[in-house]
């Protein structure tokens, strides 16, 4: 299955679209416009909130957790490089690898790939794709994509 993440270009924060592979709506993605740290809400496409990505404060690098039905499932913190990002994750157990400012990764489950994230060319705004493998990791792959976007957004060293 595959879900769309779709940038919105004309926003005073952080707001995001989701869809299914069809176009339908499936989630809503918006950052709050006054608040100490980086806060996105995650609402379902009735637009009942499902889960909350926020950034940890007095954090020498940036560092969030993931909050899903009002508990906090993990976190990501990016470490400390010298060229390309890299995060520290704890969150389902799964593993990062690839290429993250270039939107092209893939998420580990063990040895086994369950969600690959990939940039869309040539499109209005940014969008990406989450390829998921099994319909019960999309919105723990959701909110983990979402995490890592926020950190890669987040002002910090490198």
């Amino acid at each position: 299955m595959r879900l769309l993440i779709k940038q919105r270009v004309f926003s005073w924060t952080d707001s995001y679209d989701v869809y299914d592979e069809e176009g339908n709506p499936k989630y809503f993605v918006k950052a709050e416009f006054l608040s100490l740290g980086h806060q996105l809400h995650v609402y379902d496409c009735n637009r009942q909130e499902i889960g909350v990505i926020h950034q940890k404060l007095l954090t020498l690098l940036p560092a969030f957790e993931i909050e899903v039905g009002g508990m906090i499932k993990g976190g990501i913190q990016k470490q400390f490089t010298l060229f390309r990002p890299k995060y520290e994750i704890d969150y389902n157990g799964w593993r990062v690898e690839g290429d993250f400012l270039g939107w092209d990764y893939d998420v580990y489950n063990g040895c086994s790939s369950i969600i690959h994230i990939s940039k869309q060319l040539l499109s209005w705004g940014d969008t990406y794709a989450i390829d998921i493998n099994d319909p019960a990791d999309e919105l723990d792959g959701l909110m983990l994509v979402i995490a890592i976007d926020a950190a890669n957004c987040t002002q910090g060293a490198s």
